[in-house]
C-alpha cells in the first residue's frame, strides 16, 4: 500500500479535527492531513540547524508538525521538507526516528508511574480483573509481548462492562512486559489499569501517538521493528 493510501484510510478527513477535539489544529508537512497538535509530532530547529524533537511542544521557535508515523517522518526526511518548511539549512540525526520512539515510550511510562503513584492504576491480571468487574478501570494496558489468552478474557470482561451500561474501558497495547514493569517497579507487567481520569486521558492520547508510530503501514501490528525488543529507556 502506498503511503498516501494508507493514511487515507487511518487519518481523520483532512482539515477536520477528531469530534469533541476544539484544540488548535496543525497540518502535517508530509501528508497536508490536519490534526490537534497533540495528535501530531512537533519539531523546531535548534539556533545550531539541528531539527529537534519537542513532543511536549513546549519548545520556542516555530513548530514544524508530521503525522506519528515512521514512514511519514522517513519521506519528510529523504524529501528535505523539514528544510524547505524552515527555509534555512537543517541537520537531521540518523538515529532521528529511534529517538522519536524511545521519547513517546519514556512519555507513556513517565505518565502510567504517576498514575501508579497516585493510586490510579493497578497492575496483575486478579486486579485488572477485579478494576473491571468494579466498573473502575477506564484504560487497560496490555502487554504487546503477553499471551493471547489473558488478553481474550480481560475483553470478555469489558465487553460485560458495556452491556450493564457502563462506559466500556479503552484496551492500549504499546510497550513489552519489561518496559511496563518499569512503571511499577517489577520486572515484568502484563496486565495494568487506570481509573477514569486526566492521567488516564493524557496516557491514552501519548500511547495513541506510540502505537500510530510503530504500526506497520497497513495496520497489522504494532510492536518494534522487525521483532526486535525494545531498547532500554
Amino acid at each position: 500500500m502506498q503511503l498516501e493510501q494508507a493514511h487515507e484510510i487511518s487519518a481523520p478527513q483532512q482539515g477536520r479535527a477528531p469530534a469533541g477535539d476544539d484544540g488548535p489544529v496543525r497540518r502535517c508537512l508530509v501528508t497536508r492531513v490536519t490534526l490537534p497538535k497533540p495528535a501530531l509530532l512537533r519539531f523546531v530547529v535548534a539556533p545550531d540547524g539541528a531539527l529537534t524533537p519537542d513532543l511536549a511542544a513546549k519548545l520556542p521557535g516555530r513548530g514544524l508538525y508530521v503525522l506519528p508515523r515512521r514512514a511519514v517522518l522517513a519521506k519528510a526526511v529523504d524529501k528535505n521538507v523539514f528544510a524547505k518548511a524552515a527555509r534555512q539549512q537543517v541537520s537531521i540525526s540518523d538515529g532521528l526516528a529511534d529517538e522519536i520512539e524511545r521519547q513517546l515510550t519514556r512519555r507513556c511510562i513517565d505518565l502510567l508511574s504517576l498514575a501508579r503513584r497516585a493510586g490510579d492504576a493497578v497492575a496483575g491480571f486478579e486486579k485488572v480483573r477485579a478494576w473491571l468487574q468494579q466498573g473502575r478501570a477506564a484504560l487497560v494496558i496490555e502487554a504487546i509481548d503477553g499471551a493471547e489468552g489473558g488478553r481474550g478474557k480481560l475483553r470478555g470482561l469489558m465487553r460485560a462492562s458495556a452491556d450493564t451500561g457502563q462506559p466500556a474501558p479503552q484496551m492500549l497495547a504499546f510497550a513489552d512486559a519489561n518496559t511496563l514493569g518499569a512503571a511499577f517497579g517489577r520486572d515484568h507487567v502484563v496486565h495494568a489499569a487506570l481509573r477514569s481520569g486526566g492521567l488516564a486521558d493524557r496516557l491514552a492520547s501519548e500511547a495513541r501517538r506510540l502505537q500510530d508510530f510503530l504500526a506497520a503501514e497497513n495496520g497489522s501490528t504494532v510492536g518494534t521493528d522487525s521483532g526486535r525488543k525494545r531498547r532500554e529507556l
